[in-house]
């Protein structure tokens, strides 16, 4: 055999050696990097919302404080639309989230605190609420920093700015003797029984947010989030605070994903002044459960 034909030889059999070599290594986990394309994660959710605080309608408050199984039980009413949508690309993504709720509440979690003069209010409980909600956020999302601890597992921060919609309306039934003229006060009255409505309240607020996730494998993940708002541009002022975790079922090309989580929304907004005041001061709370498709 010829020099030549050795040395072909020998690197076929070393080329054959190395492959051999890489077939036999355990493959590891590998991390996604942030800028392999687009990422896509939609998801539907429900959330059990607890409210607490107090609306104005006609210049009167009413103070609430219901949970969400008084709703439950109490309610004439109750139904709810929630849906998540995030896009990623690299570091950068935007996402967007809507709530839709019907909520009544029965004269046990509604109290109307400052009856009008010649408005006698038959007992301390005395309101029934109906309370619609829309809010509706966006924003862009930006990966501030990231740090990656063991294959596959890593932790992220991101920064939040977007803006978020509200458009609410109240009614409110008193049960009272009626002795003033609500007509000219702007009440709509029947058998007894006073309502006062806020009309559709819009507004919008601008927000600012922080987001930390962690990935603790490619199937568990878990984030916190805060973001306050308003700053008297919308609302008077506004925040937000939502811990959430998720597991995945990993399948070719796509994850189907369930999330169990804790929310809290806030929101202080004012307009009008005397009979004409309009508004709410409320927290809405309560824990969510989700499912999602990421792809």
């Amino acid at each position: 055999m010829t020099r030549d034909g050795k040395c072909r030889g020998v690197a076929v059999a070393a080329t054959a050696i190395v492959l051999m070599a890489s077939a036999l290594q355990p493959a590891a986990a590998e991390e996604v990097a942030p800028g392999d394309g687009w990422r896509f994660n939609a998801a539907t959710y429900a959330w059990f919302t607890s409210v607490s605080g107090s609306t104005t309608t006609r210049g009167q408050i009413i103070d609430v404080n219901a949970g969400f199984f008084d709703i439950l039980n109490n309610s004439s009413s109750i139904a709810a639309f929630n849906a998540y949508f995030e896009a990623n690309k690299g570091p950068v993504g935007f996402y967007a989230d809507l709530v839709w709720s019907n909520l009544g509440f029965s004269k046990s979690a509604a109290r109307y605190r400052n009856p009008l003069p010649g408005l006698n209010v038959n007992g301390v409980v005395n309101a029934q609420l109906n309370y619609t909600m829309t809010i509706v956020e966006m924003g862009g999302i930006y990966e501030v920093s990231r740090w990656s601890h063991s294959p596959g597992s890593f932790t992220a921060a991101d920064a939040l700015l977007g803006f978020r919609y509200w458009n609410n309306s109240v009614s409110a039934n008193l049960d009272a003797m009626i002795t003033a003229n609500l007509y000219n006060l702007g009440f709509e009255q029947s058998q007894g029984i006073a309502v006062a409505k806020t009309g559709n309240l819009q507004w919008v607020d601008p927000v600012v947010g922080f987001r930390v996730r962690h990935q603790f494998t490619p199937s568990q993940t878990a984030f916190v989030r805060g973001d306050i708002g308003g700053f008297g541009l919308g609302s008077q002022f506004s925040w937000q605070a939502v811990a959430a975790y998720s597991y995945a079922w990993q399948f070719d090309g796509y994850q189907l994903a369930a999330t169990l989580g804790y929310r809290a929304l806030a929101a202080n907004y004012t307009t009008g002044s005397g009979l004409d005041t309009r508004g709410i001061d409320l927290l809405l709370h309560g824990p969510l459960i989700g499912f999602s498709i990421r792809f």
